[in-house]
């Protein structure tokens, strides 16, 4: 019989095309992360202090993404760029990094102390 080893052949490719939609490498291992939603800047409040807009953010709470709204924060100790927060694999396992200041903080200010939670 020689159709026996073609029907193998179409047996094994419909079990692995199976497997691979089962397992779909384009979706991530954990939830997407929604849309950032649309804010309007509000004036900034009178300040003696040099202000800075710190957008709004999405958090991971362990369970849901949990919207943080925008809000000004004093400029001292911030970084200069504002990282929007992701996940990134860690020891085979997936972790939230939050969202928050990057790169180095304004000219004469000093670093805020920076939480390892998150």
């Amino acid at each position: 019989m020689r159709t026996a080893p073609f029907a193998m052949l179409l047996l094994a490719g419909a079990l692995l095309a199976g497997c691979t939609t089962q397992n779909n490498l384009h979706e991530p291992p954990y939830p997407p992360i929604p849309a950032v939603r649309h804010e309007t800047i509000p004036l900034p409040p009178v300040s003696e202090a040099p202000l800075i807009w710190q957008p709004g953010h999405w958090n991971w709470d362990g369970h849901n993404y949990l919207w943080e709204a925008g809000r000004w924060v004093t400029r001292e100790g911030h970084g200069t760029l504002w990282q929007d927060g992701y996940w990134v694999e860690d020891h085979g396992g997936w972790v939230w990094k939050a969202a928050h200041w990057t790169g180095s903080p304004a000219p004469g200010t000093s670093a805020p102390a920076t939480s390892s939670s998150g």
